[in-house]
């Protein structure tokens, strides 16, 4: 189940169980394979075994990474990691702290605090090794950390061979860390590609981070997935699809999937559809805009289902060369306690009459 910040995300019940699976899931092969230590990191120096383009932070902290580092020289037992194969490369599913302790110790510099990379001088430590850098070890110890195998399990879809939803699925279902990934983060590892690229370089707009609710952005991603839900809920296949009800993981998946690698044309007309947008927004209804309204006052929480419904009526205005202005508190609380729209935003939200429903009530009631 995805996480939630209580205090930044108003929680959606009706889309957190949201899960969905089909038949190309099992047109995967795998296979198991000992890799040294020498192999993964010359693999990462030449681009073979890539991170996800936006890794979640380095969380091991250094009495931890050394414990790592001690477990190898004392020859005990290492977990299994996970690898995808995509093409000639392969994509780190599960063991990224694992390979990137290794990395940094032998390399010199630690990814927890940028500086070098000294082993804890902490009793949990072996008086042997205890504060000790790389190249301050023996040449058999150099020697052992290198030669050390990992098993990883590596896996790779067959069929179809165009299409990554399966993928996100086996992402989502092998992933064994100790803190299970996001959906969002599940996307940065499996569709990098040029629409990755601009949803980060969009979660960085001043105007979205006030509209959000932190100028810091979400280490779980969530924020790129609402912008990805802009995307997705305003195009042609939702929007006039024929289903009564949408899995919304699936279309984010697959909106995601279709234009993973879009052309420079199309990366600019979704660059300005989001910012053109957020910029009416942000100057129209100020920064309680995708907030709920209750007992006389805006509750300071993003809410997804108002955000999806105002964004997108904000955008079929824009669209349409619709002259918009600033929108009194009064128009704006008349929306968020209407009793239909309301309903719309609260229940069953993955529902296409409601989609159109708030869609539509967000357009009438504010833009008139």
């Amino acid at each position: 189940m995805e996480e939630y910040n209580d205090k930044i995300i108003e929680k959606i019940q009706s889309e957190v169980d949201d899960d969905y699976s089909d038949d190309s899931l099992f047109n995967i092969t795998s296979w198991g394979a000992d890799l040294s230590f020498r192999e993964l990191i010359l693999m990462y120096e030449e681009d073979e075994l890539q991170k996800p383009e936006m890794q979640r932070k380095y969380v091991w902290d250094k009495t931890e990474a050394s414990r790592f580092i001690e477990s190898i020289l004392m020859g005990l037992p290492i977990p299994s990691i996970f690898l995808a194969q995509s093409g000639t490369k392969k994509l780190i599913v599960d063991g990224y702290q694992r390979i990137m302790t290794v990395y940094d110790y032998v390399k010199g510099i630690f990814s927890g605090d940028s500086r070098i990379f000294k082993l804890s001088n902490s009793k949990k430590i072996n008086e042997r090794w205890r504060n000790k850098a790389y190249g301050e070890l023996s040449t058999d110890d150099q020697r052992k950390i290198k030669s050390t195998t990992i098993h990883a399990i590596i896996f790779e879809q067959k069929h179809p061979k165009d299409d990554d939803t399966s993928m996100y699925q086996i992402f989502e279902r092998i992933n064994t860390s100790g803190r299970t990934l996001t959906p969002q983060e599940i996307r940065n590892c499996v569709y990098q590609g040029s629409f990755n690229s601009l949803l980060i370089d969009l979660n960085e707009n001043n105007k979205w981070r006030t509209l959000f609710g932190t100028q810091n952005a979400d280490n779980r991603m969530r924020d790129l997935e609402y912008i990805l839900r802009f995307f997705t809920i305003k195009s042609h296949a939702v929007r006039s699809t024929n289903s009564k009800q949408i899995s919304l993981k699936k279309e984010l998946n697959e909106f995601m999937g279709n234009n993973k690698n879009a052309s420079e044309s199309t990366i600019e007309t979704f660059r300005n559809d989001f910012e053109s947008t957020i910029d009416a927004i942000y100057c129209s209804l100020g920064e309680n805009a995708f907030n709920n309204y209750s007992k006389n006052k805006f509750i300071r929480r993003f809410h997804p289902t108002i955000f999806d419904a105002i964004a997108i009526a904000y955008f079929d205005a824009i669209s349409n060369s619709q002259t918009i202005s600033a929108i009194s508190k009064e128009k704006h609380i008349a929306l968020l306690t209407n009793e239909k729209f309301q309903e719309a935003i609260s229940f069953q939200t993955t529902d296409i009459e409601n989609i159109r429903q708030r869609i539509k009530l967000a357009s009438e009631l504010l833009l008139g």
